[in-house]
């Protein structure tokens, strides 16, 4: 008979149902092709972008990316 798996929990998170977990895996999705984007016109021989806007850019959308993942799962606690 095969144990059941006991699911781990992650302290003030409740489980996400899934259409929270699509939703989260799409803005990582998103959030890697914008990741993406800026690293190629870091990398860019064509165009040269200003770097200090695009490592503001790049945290800005970080940060941007865990409030939408902090708005589909509503964690239940300050952290």
């Amino acid at each position: 008979m095969p144990e059941e798996k006991e699911e781990t929990k992650v302290i003030g998170y409740r489980p996400l149902t899934e259409e929270q977990k699509r939703l989260m895996n799409k803005a990582k999705e998103l959030g890697n092709q914008l990741g993406e984007f800026i690293e190629n016109l870091n990398c860019s021989t064509e165009f040269d972008a200003d770097g200090r806007c695009l490592a503001i850019a790049r945290t800005e959308i970080q940060t941007g990316l865990m409030w939408l993942n902090r708005a589909i799962a509503q964690p239940e606690t300050f952290c």
